[in-house]
Parts: structure tokens; sequence; C-alpha cells
């Protein structure tokens, strides 16, 4: 029951991340722009980080590398589905992405991935509270960005900011409903908990290799490259600490 409730306050904590979109309207492009490439560096550090250092040393503990390995791409393979089916992506330009044609099939994507965002959260708290902790850190590092861009893709297409702000929000409450569904899942089988673990390795590692690396790679200067490349490496950091920290 303590793993619930811990699953069931972390992801109340990153639904309210989705509020931090807000703030993106007070700022102009082009400081808009300079944060969120810091952003998307720090968070692709720490998903990588939350991957290589926490969750995938933890999995080799309980199960074989083979099992291990198939799982984290089962993670992998689940959101590249996900973003292809549902036109959904990670948009860090300002809120004017291609990708982003109809602002409700954002939302619809973005409500699936922050439920599967839920699963993953609940069965890495059943797995031990350190896990949990370290992959609820990795979710809302990689939230931020994502919901500063998606709030103004909403805008962008047509949503006025009152509806934009409810819609936003409630798509990422469904985060809290998959916490839920993961609770009662891995609380049924013990496996279910154990495979939740590599799986969310593998969705960290395509997310960050697929989606934010590549936006790095956009930046001309190579001063600010290089600013960000310093923000990934503090992701990565910041994870290995936490782990520390949490563990002891």
């Amino acid at each position: 029951m303590q793993a619930l409730l811990n699953s069931l306050a972390a992801t109340f904590i990153v639904s309210l991340i989705s509020l931090a979109g807000i703030f993106s309207l007070a700022l102009k492009d082009k400081l808009l722009k300079r944060i969120l490439l810091l952003l998307v560096g720090f968070s692709a550090g720490a998903m990588l980080g939350g991957a290589f250092l926490h969750l995938i040393p933890e999995s080799l503990e309980t199960m074989s590398v083979t099992k291990v390995s198939l799982f984290i791409l089962a993670g992998f393979a689940a959101f590249f589905i996900i973003e292809r089916v549902l036109h959904w992506h990670h948009c860090h330009k300002e809120g004017k992405c291609n990708v982003h044609m109809f602002t409700y099939m954002s939302l619809i994507g973005d409500a699936v991935h922050n439920f599967i965002d839920g699963i993953i959260i609940a069965g890495s708290f059943v797995a031990g509270f350190p896990i949990g902790i370290v992959t609820t850190i990795a979710v809302i590092s990689h939230e931020i960005p994502q919901e500063l861009g998606d709030f103004g893709v909403l805008i962008y297409g047509g949503f006025s900011k009152i509806k934009a702000f409810a819609f936003n929000f409630i798509s990422a409450l469904t985060a809290v409903l998959g916490a839920v569904a993961g609770y009662f899942l891995s609380t049924f089988s013990e496996s279910i908990a154990s495979f939740l673990v590599p799986f969310a390795a593998g969705s960290f590692i395509y997310i960050a290799a697929s989606d934010l690396i590549p936006e790095l790679h956009k930046e001309p200067k190579l001063k600010k490259s290089m600013l960000s490349f310093l923000f990934f490496l503090a992701g990565i950091a910041f994870i290995y600490f936490a782990r520390m920290i949490f563990e002891h």
C-alpha cells in the first residue's frame, strides 16, 4: 500500500509539471528557445543516466542479460510505435512544430504517454523506493521541456490560454490513472514489476536518443552547443548522485 501512495504522490507531482507551460508565455521567444535547449540537454542526460546507471543495473540483479535486453528493446519499440501511430513528437521549437498539426491528436498522444509513465513509476516503486525516486526524477526532467513546448503547441493550434491550460493538465493527470493500474498489475504479478524496470530503461533511451539529442545537434553555434552538452553531463551527474543519496 505504501508503494501505491508513493506512486500516486509522484505521478501527481509529475502532472503538476504540465502547469509549467504557462511560464513560456511570459518569456520572449529568443530567451525561451535558449532555456529550452539547456533543459533538453539536462533532460537527455537525466534519462540516459537513469537508464544506464540505475534501471538496467537494478534489472540485472534479478534477471538474465538476455531477458533484460529483450525488455529494454520492448520499451524502445513501444515508444517508437506510440510516436508514429499517434503522430506524437516532442517539440522544442517555441511550440511551432509541423509534427503537431492536430492539437487534439497531440493531447491524445500525451495522455497515452503519461498513462504509461504512471505505470512505469508505479512498477518502479513496487520494485523499491530508490528505484521509484530515480525514475520519477528522470520523468520530471523530461516533462519540463516537453510541457513548455506542448503548451505553446496548443496556443499555436488555436486554443485559448485557459483551454490550453485545462486540457494540458487533464492530459497529464492520466499519469495518476497509470500509477493505479501499474500498482495493481505489479502486485498481482511480481514479474510485471520486474519487466517494467528495463521497459522504462528502453523508453528513456528511445526518448533521449530519438527526440532530445537530435534537438541539441540543431544548434549551429559551437559555444551554445557545448553549453547544452554541459547540461547533458549535469543531467547524468544529477541522476548518479540522486541514486547515491536515496540508496543510503
